[in-house]
């Protein structure tokens, strides 16, 4: 592969042996000696070596609530926290990771020009953009909902397209997804992987992604970065996702590898994001760059990586406009997601928008955010219990557990495929004049293996 010109420096083409020195230097910046917390690290992505003692005392945590907090975690240093249901409320969002998983949709209409494309390489331009621009999203420094065995979500009304996401496994915590339009399909099995470090937290994102384009039938597999959560309890929570993003068409053996630059001090590097296109034979043929928060743009280049002589830069992807002073830090699509709007005719009482202890949270009600969740983990717990006592297995509604597991960077991965169900439930829902409009809102959260599913 072509080594990165440093004359076209947008980050990655000058600065990534000097960003990684930076990241290594900042992740030393520790509170120990002032504070007298041991393997505790505070990193200001604005600051230098020497503000960990100023930056420790802001967050969204009061002294009391700081010093509680970190007396609960710090025995789970090096531990999986995944499925942890002691997490304080005040850190969690209205929303649960089956959502989060539906945010990738936004900027589908990359994935639809990828479909309609016939160059190759643009191809794996439009759609490595298309992966690159939730990240905007992910950027939020709260929580999602661990969601309930048999919890689902439906998308409806967003570029043609139909979305489904079930919770298929509660240990490992599993979650499997689908979308579909004319130009494409997408499918997931996400299967989160945490490490926490004291005042941060790893989150490997063991999983598979896949996007099959209509058209010439061309299949596209996603391989993310990490991303890593600083300052959870000291200091002021902020993302990064430093390291590699590949995308590699199975069907051609072309791919695309962007690094995300991790951040230095004062900032270097944050949100940096730069990298190639290249064939079969590793090649380049496209050179990206741009910043994972604001935008990507494209350039051809010869096999040194070099620019074409009288090429242009082109912008891509440009991240949407956001409200302003938001709570959560949530887009305007992020708040359809939560939206009624979006839900289908006939919603499945299962979905994550009915969750009472979601709905509270988003109506600002803690204690009964606090109460509802603690409500449906116990729920949880009972229903397992009774599961084991019958021998009876969960089994997904919507998606079918196969027998392939798949190798990932940070470990092996079950495989969850869509089963077609969904599909021929709504068609039937929408083929239906007999079903009295009702108000969804009024549907009891029911995504229980032996309980009431009437409503759904």
């Amino acid at each position: 592969m072509a080594s990165p010109n440093n004359d076209q420096s947008k980050g990655f083409f000058a600065a990534m042996t000097s960003g990684l020195s930076m990241f290594g230097n900042a992740m030393h910046r520790s509170v120990n000696g002032f504070l007298g917390y041991e393997g505790v690290e505070v990193i200001n992505p604005e600051g230098g070596k020497d503000d960990a003692e100023k930056e420790a005392q802001r967050g969204r945590w009061k002294q009391e609530e700081r010093d509680g907090y970190w007396k609960m975690m710090q025995k789970y240093i090096g531990s999986d926290v995944t499925s942890m249901v002691t997490l304080p409320v005040l850190i969690f969002e209205p929303m649960t990771m089956l959502q989060k998983m539906a945010e990738l949709m936004e900027y589908s209409y990359l994935l639809d020009q990828a479909d309609e494309c016939e160059d190759p390489y643009m191809r794996l331009v439009y759609a490595s953009s298309w992966a690159i621009s939730v990240y905007y999203a992910y950027q939020r420094t709260w929580k999602p909902f661990n969601p309930i065995l048999g919890e689902t979500y439906e998308m409806f009304n967003h570029g043609g397209i139909t979305f489904i996401s079930e919770q298929v496994s509660h240990h490992p915590p599993m979650s499997a997804g689908h979308a579909e339009n004319e130009h494409f399909t997408y499918d997931i099995t996400s299967k989160l992987k945490t490490k926490f470090l004291g005042n941060s937290v790893d989150v490997y994102p063991v999983g598979r992604t896949r996007v099959t384009l209509k058209r010439d039938g061309v299949v596209l597999d996603l391989v993310p970065p990490l991303t890593k959560v600083n300052n959870l309890i000291f200091g002021r929570t902020w993302v990064d996702s430093p390291g590699e993003m590949i995308m590699t068409n199975l069907t051609t053996g072309d791919k695309v590898v962007l690094y995300f630059q991790p951040c230095g001090w004062f900032g270097a590097g944050r949100y940096e994001v730069d990298g190639y296109v290249y064939n079969a034979a590793e090649e380049p043929k496209i050179l990206m760059t741009g910043k994972w928060n604001e935008s990507m743009s494209y350039q051809p280049c010869d096999l040194e990586g070099e620019p074409f002589p009288g090429s242009e830069l082109k912008e891509v992807w440009h991240v949407a406009d956001v409200p302003a002073n938001d709570k959560f830090q949530y887009t305007y699509f992020a708040h359809k997601l939560n939206s009624f709007d979006t839900a289908p005719r006939k919603l499945l009482a299962s979905d994550s928008r009915l969750r009472p202890d979601r709905l509270a949270l988003e109506k600002g009600d803690l204690s009964k955010a606090g109460a509802e969740k603690s409500s449906l983990e116990e729920r949880q717990r009972a229903e397992k219990r009774d599961r084991e006592a019958k021998a009876h297995k969960f089994t997904p509604r919507w998606f079918d557990m196969t027998d392939e597991v798949t190798p990932t960077p940070w470990g092996d991965l079950e495989v969850y495929q869509y089963n077609g169900k969904y599909t021929e439930h709504r068609e039937a829902v929408d083929r239906s004049d007999s079903i009295e409009e009702v108000d969804v809102k009024s549907f009891e959260f029911n995504p229980w293996q032996y309980g009431n599913l009437s409503a759904e």
